[in-house]
C-alpha cells in the first residue's frame, strides 16, 4: 500500500461497493478520523470543517451528505472491509 494521505480530495458521496477501492484506501486516515471523532461525540460540523475541508453554513446538504457517506463507508471499513485491509500487498 502506498504512504497514505493526510488530507487527500474528497468526492461529495463516497463509492459505495462492496469491495475496497482505490478511493478507499486513499482515505483511509479520513475515514479513521470521522471514526474516532464520532466516538469521541464530536459535532459533525466541526469534523466537517476539519476532516472533509467544507463548510456546513455555506453547503449545509453537500457538507451533511459527504459526511454521512464518508462516516457510513468508514463504519463499513471498520465491520467488513478490513479483511480486505490485511491482504492488500499480500504477495498470496
Amino acid at each position: 500500500m502506498k504512504k497514505l494521505a493526510l488530507d487527500p480530495e474528497i468526492a461529495d458521496v463516497v463509492p459505495n461497493e462492496s469491495v475496497l477501492t482505490t478511493y478507499d484506501e486513499q482515505h483511509l486516515v479520513t475515514y479513521w478520523r470521522l471514526l474516532d471523532a464520532e466516538a469521541d461525540g464530536a459535532d459533525w460540523e466541526e469534523v466537517v470543517r476539519i476532516v472533509l475541508h467544507l463548510d456546513p453554513e455555506c453547503e449545509p446538504v453537500r457538507a451533511r451528505n459527504a459526511y454521512d457517506s464518508h462516516l457510513a463507508r468508514a463504519k463499513w471499513i471498520a465491520d467488513h472491509g478490513y479483511g480486505q485491509l490485511l491482504r492488500i500487498g499480500d504477495p498470496e
